[in-house]
């Protein structure tokens, strides 16, 4: 057997959707990601988003491309005629603005998430109204689970 080189760091090998419903991180109204893999050193994250009411989540871009995978439920950008659900695999392009939006008869949308570098929220014009990346979803996530019972350090888990 090959031994491991010195310094790789472990492994994540984890129930994606969690049986625990603490794990599920709050981030909006009826909206909550649920960390994955938290890489500090290139500024990846993988998650899922789990949505449970209809109507826009977020206008938002990508410095950097993102990759998604539909598990369950659907989701659609308004500015595409495309609808992603069940199954479906997305790839957005960097830069592009777009609309991610619920549709009225789904009740609950769970995608997983492939992110490198931030999400940056836009308005309606295109200016910068927010953003989200690795260290904000850590913090998050230490914030919520030091609230619930599950200790700050329970995302530590998911830190690379």
């Amino acid at each position: 057997m090959i031994p491991v080189s010195a310094g790789v760091p472990a492994e994540i090998a984890v129930q994606a959707v969690p049986d625990d419903e603490r794990l599920w991180v709050p981030q909006a109204p009826d909206v909550w990601f649920r960390p994955l893999m938290l890489n500090t050193v290139t500024g990846q994250w993988c998650n899922l988003l789990k949505v449970t009411r209809a109507g826009i989540v977020s206008r938002h871009r990508h410095p950097s491309a993102v990759f998604g995978y539909v598990i369950k439920g659907k989701w659609q950008y308004d500015e595409h005629d495309w609808v992603a659900d069940a199954g479906s695999f997305v790839y957005e392009p960097p830069g592009e603005i777009h609309t991610l939006r619920v549709p009225e008869e789904c009740t609950e949308m769970i995608t997983f998430f492939n992110i490198s570098g931030a999400m940056i929220y836009v308005d309606e014009a295109g200016n910068q109204t927010g953003y989200e990346d690795t260290f904000t979803k850590i913090q998050l996530c230490r914030d919520h689970y030091g609230a619930n019972g599950l200790g700050a350090d329970y995302v530590d888990q998911f830190i690379r």
